[in-house]
């Protein structure tokens, strides 16, 4: 029996060559991501490809803050969401994910592949540091598969030739990341990236989830001299709250908040990725629209 693949991002890179790669190996996060939902089998996989992907592309920047994922489409598929905050001071990488679909029209579809359930959408891929101006790129839903997609992407915003090769099955998610860096004058093996790509293409997805980040390479590239460095951790990690609900409350205005009160008597909001509900009682809202960052009221 192979190792089972545990919650973890696995770097490496080439000597002499100016090829770099990382494996995502989810479980317990995917599991956790989708826990909480009553998603079909169709949205799941791809969710967990994007799960993957997502911390893929977070492993290859360093920052502090939230790198974001979006696929909006237009046919049964409306969202599809992975959210990863890296924390560059918390060594975990924490993830996030949310679909949004239509049943009915997904009940319609007789093929349910990225094409079919996304038809006429795009992907967005958003960094939000701390500190520093957000970044927003776009790419037409005009391939295949999320993998495809976010090649593209790569080829188009970055000029870093990337490879993706994403899985998932009922239990895990997970994803292989090549990417050639630039040029250098000292590089031995000017080959390297078209012989490692052609290496790459030959794993398959129950190969991806089915096996340890370190089988993965050895099955690869037992022929090449690659450096394996110590893996990091991932975890599933929703970063909601009720201040920050409060917070996003208070920007509605006293008028609004007040109004959904008279109708309602209390206020309820629900964090789309973990499900978890937020209740504001009538005194909760009018300490918000007074200081939206003040603790609920204690009743005496």
């Amino acid at each position: 029996m192979p190792d089972m693949p545990t919650d973890l991002l696995q770097r490496f890179l080439f000597d002499h060559t100016q090829v770099r790669g990382e494996i995502a190996q989810l479980e317990a996060t995917y599991q956790d991501a989708i826990a909480s939902h009553d998603y079909p089998p169709a949205i799941e996989r791809l969710l967990g490809e994007l799960l993957a992907a997502c911390a893929l592309l977070t492993a290859t920047i360093k920052f502090d803050g939230i790198l974001s994922v979006e696929i909006r489409g237009q046919g049964a598929l409306r969202l599809l969401m992975a959210e990863s905050n890296p924390g560059v001071s918390e060594r975990a990488q924490r993830l996030r994910g949310v679909a949004r679909f239509d049943a009915e029209a997904l009940a319609a579809l007789e093929e349910h592949t990225l094409e079919t359930l996304a038809e006429g959408g795009h992907v967005v891929i958003t960094l939000d540091p701390e500190e520093g101006q957000r970044y927003q790129g776009i790419v037409a839903l005009d391939k295949p598969t999320i993998a495809g997609c976010l090649e593209e992407y790569f080829a188009q915003s970055e000029q870093l030739p990337t490879r993706l090769w994403l899985a998932t099955d009922t239990e895990r998610a997970a994803g292989l990341l090549i990417q050639k860096l630039p040029e250098q004058d000292d590089v031995a093996d000017p080959e390297a990236w078209d012989r490692i790509n052609h290496l790459a293409d030959t794993i398959t997805g129950d190969e991806l989830t089915g096996l340890g980040a370190e089988q993965v390479l050895h099955r690869l590239f037992h022929e090449e001299q690659a450096r394996v460095f110590e893996p990091a951790p991932v975890k599933f990690s929703c970063t909601c709250t009720r201040e920050r609900f409060g917070r996003a409350l208070h920007q509605l205005g006293a008028e609004e908040l007040r109004s959904v009160l008279e109708e309602q008597g209390q206020i309820e909001t629900q964090c789309h990725f973990c499900n978890t509900w937020y209740v504001f009682s009538p005194a909760d809202v009018e300490a918000l629209i007074d200081n939206p960052d003040a603790p609920p009221p204690t009743l005496q």
